[in-house]
């Protein structure tokens, strides 16, 4: 009882609020409390009558969500790696002049539990890294790029709001920043990220072993939260039915999936080596079986490509027995039967005989020409100013230098090289501090699948994938926000009893 008291008290002292709850006029206050009880008893009451009992309690934890978050960030936190991991194209069931999604939501409130002190004079000092200055230059690249490609396009509801939600996303590189400021909260983010993304490999593995019918009923379930519905959710090689069906558990697309796994089994895997494991060894084996299974089910080859390099180059750098233990999977994967259709499918890839690498091959001819037609800025993000090309293509540097030119381009690889020089050089001070080593590495190798795997994807630069985006500027403020823990030193490490 004493512990929930103080937890009250604290909320009270340092919520917003606190102003009414200190007042000087107290039976305001209490008039006050005794009004909303009664306008929220009528309002839910209203509620199930119009709605149903599953809305209303779907309101009513949305609304405990929010009181918590304004006592702890971190939970507002959880709440944006939930919808991101679990739920990414969620979004309300009502209009309000647009359709807001669950992770504009968590956003938002994300972003205002990070603000509200800075507001009221309660945080001194923001966090500036070298970084900043890069991904600030990039983002206002971005708005530049926008703004001159009106001239050719038609500015809609639908594009201002995707390119916001996509500067929304980059700006939380500050937020994370700003707010991750000891190895215990990484650890727990990074923990909550990978229990997730387990979570939604699990689900993706069930959806695919059930029957199809029933696969289809349950994933069609979701289209009251703007999911799609029918036979569309089952997703197949070249969308043919008659090939191998890909694993897409509820995120509507299997590369989807794939980006999310391959950013989650690598910040997983460095923790085998780890002195403290965040998750222990007994449970964190069998969840990178099953994200691996799960990858491998999504028949994603870009991030199945990352993951490799990923895991090949913290092993050359850090962990040399990773290389032998992807030495024993390859020789497993090629040598078992059940295999033997993935592996033709790759290779297929690999020598451009199949028919999706050849129309992935043709986006690359038709983004270069559009390229070497608009070298500088590129053509925006709204439409192109020549009928004969189009903006898409299945490259996030490629879709980078289309819609913000080369400029775009050198500012993103500008960031990106700055972003792994200084993991270069921290490399050796890393490895004096045994518990946040396998946490910065993780997140640094994960921004390195993900760079690889975006040689064939763009969902981390997409304004249709608002929820990988957002995962994509997750990791990489999390990755700086270790590299400033490690500048710190002892005090970055946290001390056992």
């Amino acid at each position: 009882m004493n512990e929930f008291r103080t937890v009250v008290q604290d909320f009270i002292e340092y919520s917003p609020l606190r102003h009414v709850f200190f007042s000087r006029h107290r039976w305001l206050t209490v008039a006050f409390s005794l009004v909303m009880a009664a306008a929220l008893g009528i309002g839910i009451g209203w509620l199930i009558v119009e709605a149903g009992v599953l809305p209303v309690a779907a309101l009513l934890a949305g609304f405990g969500y929010v009181l918590w978050s304004m006592y702890n960030i971190e939970i507002a936190y959880w709440g944006v790696i939930g919808i991101v991991t679990l739920l990414p194209f969620a979004s309300l069931p009502f209009n309000i002049g647009f359709v807001p999604t669950f992770l504009d939501l968590a956003l938002v409130m994300l972003f205002f539990v990070w603000l509200m002190p800075i507001v009221l004079g309660q945080q001194e000092h923001l966090v500036v890294t070298p970084l900043g200055a890069l991904v600030l230059a990039f983002a206002l690249l971005a708005i530049g790029a926008f703004v001159a490609g009106l001239s050719h396009g038609t500015l809609d509801k639908y594009l201002l709001r995707h390119f916001a939600e996509v500067l929304l996303s980059i700006a939380l590189f500050y937020l994370v920043v700003n707010t991750v400021q000891d190895s215990a909260r990484l650890e727990r983010l990074i923990r909550v990220l990978i229990l997730a993304a387990t979570a939604e490999a699990v689900i993706g593995i069930v959806l695919y072993v059930l029957p199809d019918d029933l696969t289809m009923t349950l994933l069609s379930a979701l289209g009251r939260l703007g999911y799609p519905v029918g036979a569309g959710v089952l997703r197949f090689v070249r969308d043919d039915p008659s090939l191998m069906q890909r694993a897409t558990a509820t995120s509507v697309d299997p590369n989807v999936l794939g980006s999310l796994l391959n950013i989650a089994i690598v910040l997983a895997v460095p923790q085998l080596f780890a002195e403290r494991p965040i998750i222990r060894k007994g449970f964190l084996i069998p969840m990178i079986a099953v994200m691996g299974i799960c990858l491998g089910l999504t028949i994603s080859r870009g991030s199945m490509g990352g993951v490799v390099v990923a895991i090949v180059m913290l092993g050359l750098l850090r962990h040399r027995k990773l290389l032998l233990l992807l030495a024993v999977g390859a020789a497993l994967v090629l040598l078992l039967p059940w295999t033997q259709a993935y592996i033709a499918h790759f290779a297929q890839g690999i020598l451009l005989q199949d028919l999706s690498t050849q129309m992935r091959m043709g986006e690359y001819k038709d983004a270069l020409i559009l390229i070497q037609r608009y070298p500088i800025l590129g053509v925006g993000f709204a439409a192109t100013p020549d009928i004969d090309i189009y903006i898409g293509v299945a490259n996030i540097y490629l879709l980078i230098a289309e819609q913000m030119g080369m400029v775009g381009l050198t500012a993103f690889l500008a960031m990106v090289g700055l972003f792994f020089a200084r993991f270069w050089k921290r490399r050796h001070q890393a490895r004096a501090l045994p518990h946040l080593e396998p946490l910065w590495y993780g997140l640094h190798m994960a921004i390195l699948g993900g760079l690889v795997a975006g040689i064939f994807d763009h969902y981390f630069f997409s304004l249709d994938f608002h929820h990988s985006v957002t995962l994509f500027w997750l990791t990489f403020g999390l990755a700086t926000a270790a590299t400033q823990l490690v500048d710190m030193g002892w005090q970055a490490e946290p001390h056992y009893e």
